[in-house]
Formats: structure tokens, sequence, C-alpha cells
């Protein structure tokens, strides 16, 4: 019979987040949205730039969601665990929709200096800086409200 949970284990450079039993995962892959339930095959997959959403049983952690804003890393899944290895993690409760918009509004004040060497490289970094900025927003902002 298989199994209803999985142990998920959210870590930065810094610290760990999180290691605790989940029913669900959607993960923001750097190649679209993919979904986790216990039982999924081992696979190791590339983290993009958005919002990790975790659900957790009722029966041990009284059920709910929790989300996380994530960029860059990896995820694991391997023997009824998941591993998200993320360069930046932040828990949705912690992220102000201010302090976001402010950021967003820096990013989208730079441009590519005109001698720049790598133009290109550098437009990347300004886009995916922007990228960042608004996936902290609309967190922020769908979380506006609601308990932990």
């Amino acid at each position: 019979m298989a199994t209803k949970e999985l142990t998920c284990r959210v870590v930065t450079p810094t610290q760990q987040l999180l290691d605790e039993p989940i029913t669900h995962a959607s993960i923001p892959a750097w190649d679209g949205l993919m979904g986790v339930l216990p039982g999924h095959a081992p696979m190791v997959a590339k983290l993009g730039t958005g919002e990790l959403k975790l659900e957790f049983p009722k029966e041990s952690h009284g059920g709910g969601d929790r989300s996380y804003y994530v960029s860059g890393g990896f995820v694991q899944i391997a023997d009824d665990g998941l591993i998200v290895l993320a360069d930046e993690a932040i828990p949705a409760e912690q992220l102000i929709a201010a302090d976001a918009q402010a950021e967003l509004a820096e990013a989208e004040a730079r441009t590519v200096a005109t001698d720049a060497t790598d133009k290109a490289a550098a437009a990347d970094e300004i886009r995916l800086m922007r990228d960042k900025a608004r996936t902290k927003l609309r967190i922020a902002k769908s979380r506006t409200g609601k308990g932990i």
C-alpha cells in the first residue's frame, strides 16, 4: 500500500526552513509547475522562481497549507522524501507587499549600462530581478488576510 505522506525539507544555504510530512507539493520547476504526491517516482529537477505550495496532513498537523517564495536551486524526490534546495526561500507570511513593491520599482528603474561588455547578460539579470520582485509581490498580496 502506498504511503499517504512524504517528508519535505526546504533548505537554503543558510538555514533549514522546514522538515515536516506533507501530502502534496506544487513546485515551480525551471521549466514549469510540477505537482508531487507521495509515491512519486525519484527525480531531480532544477528549481525556478515562484511559489512553492505545500499541503499538510490533517491527522498530524491539522491540515492546511503553507507557501514559500523560492528561487534557484534544485528539487530532489526519492524514497518518499522531497528536498527543496533553494538559493532563496522565504515563507509567504514573511513577505510584505510594500517591500516587494519597492523592490519591483527599483528593478523596473534599472537599465542596461551603455558600457556593459555583455548587454544580453545584463538585460537577463534585470529581467530576473523584475520577475523575482513580481513573484514576491504576487505571493504577498495573495496571502494578505490569511492566517498561518
